[in-house]
């Protein structure tokens, strides 16, 4: 068998530069490639010109897209290389690992057994040896090896808990503490590639000697590559290249495939694969990122720095240089001091580095130690930035718009083009005058989006601008998206029928009038006009059954959004307001009893659902409406609720003008009596403070009975209530605090100068006639008075 091995690292630039140049040498009649066998057709795609790296095959059982996995590929994936390079010279491909569609029928049986002993876990008279044991029925997957391994699989239950990490055990044996490193110095890095791919099969076939696979699902993979390669053998090809991951090598050898290596038999591998499940799949091509092909994102078979390993693919000699110049390019943007004489010197550094640690050329890690020396003057914020920049990058991939996809997904990208929203992973904002018909569509999408579950935007609060023709939107584009937007596709093929099934279907099966009120409000917000009667019905429906006082106070708001700002985007809303004015009456009706014999907690919720109450009236703007709620407070304030509710409901009153000064000092003289609790008092000084400062700040008398009110405390209930205090006033600016402080500082000084004076302050009547007579031409010049 003339069968030549090439195992390779999944994302290396060294291994894909020297597989190309072996390629070369061999001129393969054909290429069999590890990839899930049922992706063959989509292999075709990669050689198209709107294919632009980093991408990934998606593969994914249509019933059940969340399934779906990942196979990511840049430029400088050895992978992607040796497709461009079959393509170029029309050589065919052939894919040879264990397909899809048996993978996930696997794993959907191995969930239901699993789902099935932990039914039987939770009847320990039928099976308590398991019950008492304790022990998880599945134990969690390993992170795979970076030389062959495959994100996203599931483990069997028999199956152990690790696998060998070839890297790693070489390295050691090599001196080096870090894996990744000895990889890049011996093999990404490598300047002469003759007998690399010997060296890697050598290797790896000593560490699988000393450690063999013992992973059932990779012993099936394995065998359905060599019964793929006895496949292409006997088609009669006279040279075959095979490109795997450098820990497969060993057992796909001529040797394995005659069966002269142990387990390697083709009757064995026959037997392993005989009566495997299987489903049905489909496969697509998405965009990428670099940022997902890191380790620290999950994926097994990452690297720690893309960004620097597609510098090493472009630059190779020159990268030590060209990469300090990007750095300081970076450095500059920012408006960092990056010189050409720092450069200079950092890259003197870097050679001196790596002489002293008996490398041939810096690399990355000199880089880092030279920029954070001479470019960053020793400070790691600016590295920080290099690194998230440069070393892993925030470069995304691109693929035909004639790929394979979904409907709903076509939908997108038609808008995201018409729009102009160019899917970008870098975080932007997103600026929208609501008036504009253009920015009402891009809010329009955004909002649909975010009802299916697809959170590419994030609506920000526009700080002062509180116009509400104004939005401002963070948005950032996912690569995991792409699967949201599949399985979203099940509600529609558009997005906004998608998005108004999803909303109707969640309103009818949600039981909280609150819910389904938030759902008709976001419904408004992304114009979906058809699903505004069914859900005004299930918000009727639920109002008149509904007798949680709280859930009614809760849905005022969205339906008080909805009565007074429908208008501004296109919406009839005057058949809401009706219902909200029912919903408000039987809150009046009901909040006595609700406010009645709560602890803490409760007593917290529900000044937060007050809130709500009064934010919807000030929406509302109704005076009838407003003179009921206040009448209401009063009443709640005298009637001995919570102190908490009672200091709030003493606020609102305040704000509203209702209490004059007079009655807030008596309400803090009896709220704050020595004769209560020190605990109620805190609680009802956290109601009375909450809201602006500068109302409360003004209020001397209710300043002085606090003060007092601190001041006789003992040592120990200060202690205690010191938390509570804190609490009271943490929603006070800056600002603010500073001028309690000296509020509190001016009455000391004045009670020290007049001890005997009253709480009260009056101005004096006595007035110097003389002198203000001295005044008031010049402020009749000022005023233009004649």
């Amino acid at each position: 068998m003339n069968i030549h091995i090439y195992g390779i690292r999944h994302h290396g630039p060294g291994c894909a530069r020297s597989l190309r140049r072996a390629l070369d040498e061999l001129a393969p009649d054909v290429i069999v490639m590890e990839g899930p066998a049922d992706a063959q057709d989509e292999l075709a795609w990669a050689a198209h010109a709107g294919m632009k790296p980093p991408v990934a095959l998606l593969i994914y059982p249509p019933d059940e897209p969340r399934r779906g996995v990942y196979f990511p590929l840049t430029v400088f994936s050895p992978e992607w290389q040796t497709l461009q390079w079959a393509a170029a010279k029309n050589v065919p491909v052939r894919l040879m690992d264990l397909p899809e569609s048996h993978q996930f029928a696997m794993q959907r049986a191995e969930e239901e057994q699993v789902r099935l002993a932990a039914a039987d876990q939770q009847r320990p008279e039928e099976n308590p040896a398991e019950a008492a044991s304790g022990e998880p029925l599945v134990e969690p997957a390993a992170a795979e090896d970076a030389a062959g391994g495959q994100a996203g699989e599931l483990e069997s239950p028999e199956s152990p808990t690790w696998r060998t990490d070839p890297l790693a055990l070489l390295a050691e044996a090599a001196g080096y503490k870090d894996h990744e490193l000895w990889w890049e110095h011996q093999i990404e890095r490598r300047s002469d590639a003759t007998g690399l791919f010997a060296a890697i099969l050598e290797a790896m076939r000593s560490v699988r000697e000393a450690a063999p696979e013992v992973r059932e699902r990779d012993l099936l993979r394995e065998a359905y590559m060599r019964k793929t390669l006895r496949g292409v053998v006997k088609e009669g090809f006279e040279k075959v290249a095979v490109v795997c991951g450098a820990w497969h090598a060993p057992v796909l050898d001529a040797d394995a495939l005659a069966g002269k290596r142990e387990s390697c038999k083709a009757k064995d591998d026959n037997e392993r694969l005989a009566g495997l499940p299987k489903i049905k799949t489909t496969g697509t091509w998405i965009p990428w990122t670099y940022s997902r092909l890191t380790f620290r994102s999950g994926y097994g078979a990452g690297v720690h720095s893309p960004g620097w390993y597609g510098h090493l693919w472009e630059a190779n000699d020159d990268a030590p240089t060209r990469w300090l110049a990007t750095a300081a390019r970076l450095l500059r943007e920012k408006d960092l001091d990056a010189s050409s004489a720092s450069i200079i010197e950092a890259r003197r550094l870097a050679d001196a580095l790596a002489a002293m640690r008996e490398i041939r050329s810096p690399g990355l890690a000199e880089l880092n130690d030279a920029i954070l020396a001479v470019l960053c003057h020793g400070q790691a914020s600016p590295l920080a930035l290099i690194r998230n920049r440069l070393e892993i990058g925030d470069v995304l991939g691109a693929v035909p718009e004639e790929t394979p996809a979904v409907p709903l997904a076509r939908d997108l990208a038609q808008q995201q083009t018409s729009l102009r929203l160019k899917p970008s992973t870098e975080s932007k904002l997103l600026d929208l005058d609501l008036r504009k018909e253009y920015d009402l569509a891009r809010s329009r999408l955004l909002h649909r989006l975010a009802l299916l579950g697809i959170a590419w935007g994030h609506h920000e609060k526009s700080g002062s601008r509180s116009s509400t023709f104004h939005e401002i939107w963070r948005i950032e584009w996912k690569p995991e998206f792409a699967v949201a937007v599949i399985e979203a596709n099940v509600w529609g093929n558009t997005i906004e029928v998608a998005a108004g099934a999803k909303v109707v279907h969640d309103a009818a099966a949600s039981t909280e009038l609150a819910a389904v009120t938030g759902l008709l409000d976001a419904s408004i917000l992304a114009g979906l006009t058809a699903a505004v009667e069914p859900l005004l019905a299930q918000v009727q429906s639920l109002a008149a059954v509904g007798a949680d006082v709280r859930h009614l106070m809760d849905a005022l708001l969205p339906l008080a959004r909805i009565s007074r700002y429908g208008d501004v985007r296109g919406t009839d809303a005057s058949h809401v307001e009706p219902i909200l004015a029912g919903m408000f009456e039987r809150v009046l009706v009901g909040i006595g009893a609700a406010c009645s014999a709560l602890d803490d907690d409760a007593a917290q919720r529900m000044s937060e659902s007050m809130g709500r109450v009064a934010e919807a009236l000030q929406i509302l703007n109704r005076d009838d409406l407003h003179a009921e709620w206040r009448s209401c407070l009063s009443r709640l304030m005298s009637s001995g609720v919570h102190p908490l509710l009672g200091g709030w409901c003493c606020r609102r009153l305040l704000d509203a003008g209702v209490l004059t000064d007079d009655e807030l000092y008596r309400l803090a003289r009896l709220s704050l009596s020595p004769a209560n609790p020190p605990a109620a008092c805190a609680a009802w000084a956290t109601g009375l403070f909450q809201g602006s400062g500068l109302a409360i700040l003004h209020q001397d008398g209710v300043w002085e009975v606090f003060d007092r009110w601190l001041s006789e405390l003992s040592a120990e209930v200060f202690t205690e209530m010191l938390p509570l205090l804190r609490r009271a006033f943490s929603g006070f600016t800056g600002p603010e605090r500073r001028q309690m402080g000296e509020k509190v500082k001016h009455l000391k000084a004045k009670q020290t100068a007049s001890p005997a004076s009253a709480p009260e302050s009056t101005l004096s009547d006595d007035v110097d006639h003389t002198r203000a007579a001295q005044v008031i031409p010049i402020l009749k010049h000022i005023l233009g008075v004649k």
